[in-house]
């Protein structure tokens, strides 16, 4: 298990800002960090825009005030007056007094005209005019209508006459506009959805802004809407605000490069040669270049000791191993030396035998030291690859030691193989050799001519494999019973209890059948 496998996992953000990389987490700190700078700068811009807008506003209301109370006063003025001097000519139709008033009251509003007829359509007072026809009047009504080129105002009288009065766009213009000196205005009489231009306000740019106020003329729905620039956008100002989200992103930028090339980059090399590290290297500081940061230079150099004192350690490991390796090989090649003078003193003694069960017993015991040997001279060819022992090689020689020093009257004796490539450890291999050779020699005790039949298969589970002895002479008798009893059955046994297995026999096909550990197949 490794050490990040102890760690607690993040999750969410915290996992994305694990997996970021430190420059991205360097840059995220300095642009939040200089953050409320760059809030504080764009608030000052914004509320000294704010402030001009507000100036503008209360300009903008006051000529407002002042164009619509000139309009106003005028139309309803003239509007009263017109009403007057209607009421006079319905009780008199030749009343010129009042017609001259009315005409006096007009006049000093150049271009404008006015009209009083009677029921059947002839003007008794001012001169004719052709208005746009209109909805009927009832009595007494006043009503303004806002056409293409000016305003027209109409009032019914009680006995069937009308008033009327025109007032044109220059008029209506010069009304409106204010007095001393103003910035550039828009000005419109608006009515019910109807709309009369009297000054348009000239386009202001893609950033240009407008401010608009309303003042009604009290004379049948009437207002008067004025439009003046607000506070625009200036050049001046878009770069001021551009200036402030630069500056805040270069200054963390620069803060970025900064502790990128003094830290990150630095350690990031570092970081690439440490991991091609191989073992005996000495990690070279002039492959990094030049590292400004004094940490990290010591960082290094530090490894570069550790490197140092790492190839020393291997260059002991290294000579320290081939000392083992040879005292290894000695150890093998003196117990091999010394199974070799053993079997040596048992072969020159059992010709020394005075009779046939000594030297039976010399050669039994032969038979076993040859099963060690077999399995401590694989053993050895083994050691240095360290994979484990064959057991069809270790077994194929110890069938042939077996048939080689078999006694004389067991000439018949037969040894068949069927054994998989399998590998097992020295322990396995010991007690499988000395297993094998008990029971060969017990079936050749029961019957001199015995057959025997040796197999080794893979199990079920790949760490197993079953050992099977099948012989005639192992099928169950007195005899056999015997031999288990007086001399093999213990010892069979305890070989079996060695293998950690249970040794099954089968006494009617003449089997005996244990499951072994076994390491892998060659």
């Amino acid at each position: 298990m490794s050490s990040t496998d102890l760690e607690p996992r993040a999750t969410g953000i915290a996992a994305a800002l694990a997996r970021m990389p430190t420059g991205a987490k360097v840059f995220l700190i300095l642009v939040g960090a200089l953050l409320p700078l760059a809030l504080i700068a764009l608030f000052t811009t914004i509320q000294t825009t704010r402030t001009a807008d507000t100036e503008a506003r209360a300009r903008l209301h006051a000529v407002a005030d002042e164009s619509s109370g000139a309009v106003e006063n005028i139309l309803t003025n003239e509007a009263s007056q017109m009403r007057q001097a209607l009421a006079a000519l319905e009780r008199d139709p030749r009343d010129a007094a009042s017609c001259i008033r009315l005409a006096g009251s007009f006049a000093a509003q150049g271009g404008t005209r006015f009209a009083i007829a009677d029921a059947h359509g002839r003007v008794l007072c001012g001169q004719r005019f052709t208005i746009p026809a209109a909805a009927a009047l009832r009595p007494g009504e006043t009503r303004a209508s806002l056409l293409a080129d000016g305003l027209a105002v109409r009032i019914a009288g009680n006995a069937g006459m009308t008033a009327a009065a025109w007032y044109p766009v220059s008029v209506l213009s010069a009304l409106a506009r204010p007095s001393g000196f103003v910035p550039d205005y828009g000005a419109a009489l608006i009515r019910e959805g109807e709309r009369l231009s009297l000054r348009d306000l000239g386009a202001g740019g893609p950033l240009g802004r407008r401010e608009t106020a309303r003042s009604d003329l009290s004379l049948d729905g009437l207002a008067l809407e004025m439009v003046m620039p607000g506070a625009p956008i200036t050049s001046p100002l878009i770069i001021t605000t551009v200036l402030l989200v630069l500056m805040w992103i270069a200054a963390a930028a620069i803060g970025w490069f900064v502790v990128d090339i003094l830290l990150i980059r630095p350690l990031r090399r570092l970081r690439t040669s440490v991991g091609r590290y191989q073992p005996g290297e000495v990690l070279d500081m002039k492959r990094f270049g030049a590292i400004p940061a004094l940490e990290i230079r010591e960082l290094g150099q530090t490894f570069q000791q550790i490197t140092r004192t790492v190839r020393l350690h291997e260059a002991d490991l290294a000579d320290g191993l081939v000392r083992q390796t040879r005292l290894t090989r000695e150890v093998h090649h003196r117990v091999k030396n010394n199974l070799q003078v053993i079997s040596s003193l048992i072969n020159f003694h059992a010709r020394g035998a005075k009779s046939a069960e000594a030297t039976e017993a010399y050669a039994s015991i032969q038979r076993r030291v040859d099963a060690l040997a077999v399995v401590h001279r694989h053993h050895y060819a083994e050691l240095e690859e360290n994979r484990g022992l064959d057991l069809r090689s270790i077994i194929g020689e110890l069938a042939a030691n077996i048939r080689a020093t078999a006694p004389e009257r067991a000439a018949g004796l037969g040894i068949t193989l069927e054994i998989e490539p399998l590998l097992v450890n020295q322990d396995v291999a010991i007690a499988v050799a000395f297993l094998i050779t008990e029971l060969v020699e017990l079936a050749v005790n029961n019957h001199s001519t015995a057959q025997v039949r040796i197999s080794i298969k893979g199990a079920d589970e790949p760490d197993r494999a079953i050992l099977r002895v099948i012989s005639p002479a192992l099928v169950e008798s007195a005899e056999l019973e015997a031999l288990l009893d007086s001399r093999y059955g213990r010892v069979i046994l305890g070989l079996a209890r060695q293998l950690r297995t249970r040794l099954h026999h089968d006494p009617l096909v003449g089997a005996y059948e244990a499951s072994i550990s076994i390491t892998g197949r060659p």
